[in-house]
């Protein structure tokens, strides 16, 4: 079996130009918020399972899943969250593990938000945290997002606390200086990574 390389860090932290310059590199990498998307696609049952929940204006005029809208349902509803996590975590953890099988390259990267959150940390062998100092991660998303920084904190407040996160860390990519200071790490990394690979049964 493959090494399985966590990938997480807060919003904002860096963890999809680390995720693209290791793809780069000839790295599989699984994203489980593009499964996530996956699993709701117009068509699949879930999406169904959503509609008939929440109602059908979950569902913009071509079928598809209204984002925004759930995102602020379940955002101020406990559990409207709860319900909708009971629904998709099991569908996202099982396509998260069929594309973790069929990967090819000498370790794959599992990009999650909520890896020490859920139980996909189970899957993987290394963790490795993006870290960005607090003001940067709002400044990013609001600029990536076109969010307010009043939401990407109330984001930033739901999501496992920096330290925590950070102690939870096999390996640690510090993300607060500029893009040359992030790929030189990435390259440091990636070399780190090919060496355990080597050595994992």
């Amino acid at each position: 079996m493959t090494m399985i390389v966590g990938l997480t860090g807060g919003i904002g932290s860096g963890k999809t130009q680390v995720s693209d310059q290791l793809a780069g590199k000839g790295i599989v990498v699984v994203d489980a918020d593009v499964v996530a998307r996956e699993v709701v696609a117009p068509g699949m049952p879930a999406l169904q399972a959503i509609a008939e929940h929440f109602g059908e204006q979950m569902l913009d005029a071509q079928g598809q899943l209204q984002r925004q809208l759930l995102r602020q349902l379940i955002f101020a509803d406990e559990q409207a969250k709860a319900w909708l996590e009971a629904l998709l975590h099991p569908l996202i953890r099982v396509s998260i593990v069929q594309q973790l099988q069929q990967a090819d390259s000498p370790y794959v990267l599992l990009v999650s938000p909520l890896l020490l959150e859920t139980d996909q940390q189970g899957l993987a062998d290394t963790i490795v945290v993006v870290d960005a100092q607090p003001d940067q991660q709002v400044a990013r998303a609001s600029q990536r997002d076109n969010n307010d920084a009043s939401q990407i904190a109330a984001i930033m407040a739901k999501q496992m606390d920096r330290q925590t996160r950070c102690q939870q860390a096999d390996m640690l990519i510090d993300n607060s200086g500029d893009l040359g200071f992030l790929q030189q790490q990435v390259d440091d990394l990636h070399r780190q990574l090919l060496d355990r690979a080597k050595h994992h049964a």
